[in-house]
């Protein structure tokens, strides 16, 4: 009996110990198991926190890449064609996007980090795209430049031509002017005399039959010899011409004389006097005495008249 009894014991006690053991390593299994949940779960939060690194970095890089383009937005009329702005809009739209998927759709972290990857590469393409369009911009920028300053050259080779022909001009018009005058006749001793009915000088004006309009023309080598007509225009005091004269042609017009004579001029000194028969009653006051010839005038004298 106490034998059994012992086995008994012995029996109970191996249970015990086995039970024991598997709670032990049921225990351990549970534990392992919720390690390894544990150590899964973080590594995801991991996986994601990088994930969300890689999404804002390519952002910040594509908003860059936005920045330097429209930079250069307003110099799109360097380019012959638009073939890089199309190009550039098409992968910026693809970038927007694939930016526009992660942010709004829930998916594993490898669905999302498969957009990642071809978020990279799309925004590789568009840097690509928008290095190639800012060195074309930089390039016909330059171009443009260069001729710019060379029609800036041709410019001021126009404005300096431009000069040169009206210093030129100016320069002929003035020797041609010195010609005109050069063989412009002068003349000298201009004088203006009251003659009474005997022909002889009468300083009483109201008692004057004839005026007398005396000068004398300098010798002129330059000047055209042969017949000259020389005008006289005389103006009383009250401003009135004197008339009775022919008229002669002058800046474009006709000009009525007081009277005029036609002599024969052969480039050597020349007296001459011009005579207006009186047909009125004249007034003492100061009269102005004009002559001209050859479309000049020569001289222009005022002479006080007495009673």
């Amino acid at each position: 009996m106490k034998t059994n009894r012992n086995q008994k014991i012995l029996l109970f006690g191996g249970l015990g110990v086995v039970a024991c053991l598997v709670g032990l390593i049921v225990w351990l299994i549970i534990s392992n198991s919720n390690n390894t949940a544990a150590i899964a779960d973080a590594e995801a939060r991991v996986d994601s926190l990088t994930l969300a690194n890689d999404r804002l970095s390519l952002t910040s890089e594509f908003n860059q890449l936005n920045a330097d383009f429209s930079q250069y937005e307003d110099q799109q009329i360097y380019l012959k064609n638009d073939s890089l702005v199309q190009q550039y809009n098409q992968a910026r739209m693809k970038v927007e996007g694939l930016l526009k998927e992660l942010d709004s759709e829930k998916r594993s972290n490898s669905a999302n980090r498969a957009r990642i990857r071809q978020l990279e590469g799309e925004i590789a393409t568009l840097k690509g795209i928008v290095k190639h369009y800012l060195e074309e911009i930089r390039r016909l920028g330059e171009e443009n430049e260069g001729l710019r300053r060379e029609l800036e050259t041709v410019n001021e080779r126009n404005q300096q031509l431009a000069s040169e022909v009206s210093s030129t001009a100016r320069s002929n018009a003035e020797l041609t002017q010195t010609v005109k005058l050069a063989k412009k006749l002068n003349i000298t001793s201009l004088t203006l005399q009251g003659l009474n009915k005997k022909g002889k000088v009468e300083k009483n004006i109201t008692k004057a039959r004839q005026l007398a309009v005396s000068f004398t023309v300098s010798p002129n080598n330059t000047a055209a010899a042969g017949m000259k007509d020389f005008f006289v225009r005389i103006v009383t005091p009250e401003g009135t011409l004197l008339g009775g004269g022919s008229t002669f042609p002058l800046d474009g017009a006709n000009v009525p004389a007081t009277a005029h004579r036609a002599v024969e001029y052969s480039n050597e000194e020349l007296s001459l006097t011009i005579y207006w028969d009186v047909n009125a009653t004249l007034t003492p006051g100061e009269y102005t005495v004009e002559v001209f010839c050859d479309g000049y005038r020569l001289a222009s004298r005022r002479y006080m008249m007495k009673k």
